[in-house]
């Protein structure tokens, strides 16, 4: 149990959830873009957890990044009635 309460105290700073609001705010913004999805907008930012000292924070942003990717093609296909996500 004392695991479990380090765990979420360590994602709640404010650090970690400022890199996973701006990896939900990229992947929503990538994850519109018709034929880019998720995995492939991880692979293109990549070489930001290089810049990043924080593996914590980065692996926060990546996981922002893949679930605002998939709520951003969900987002096309319901406005535009189009596929928004290669998949589909």
């Amino acid at each position: 149990m004392n695991e479990l309460l380090h765990g979420f105290a360590t994602v709640l700073t404010p650090e970690n959830l400022l890199y996973a609001a701006i990896g939900v705010t990229i992947g929503t913004l990538v994850g519109v873009l018709p034929g880019i999805g998720p995995a492939l907008t991880i692979a293109l930012l990549l070489p930001v957890a290089l810049k990043l000292d924080d593996p914590t924070g980065t692996l926060i942003m990546f996981a922002g990044i893949y679930y605002g990717a998939m709520y951003g093609g969900s987002t096309t296909s319901i406005l535009l009635n189009t596929p928004g996500e290669s998949a589909s």
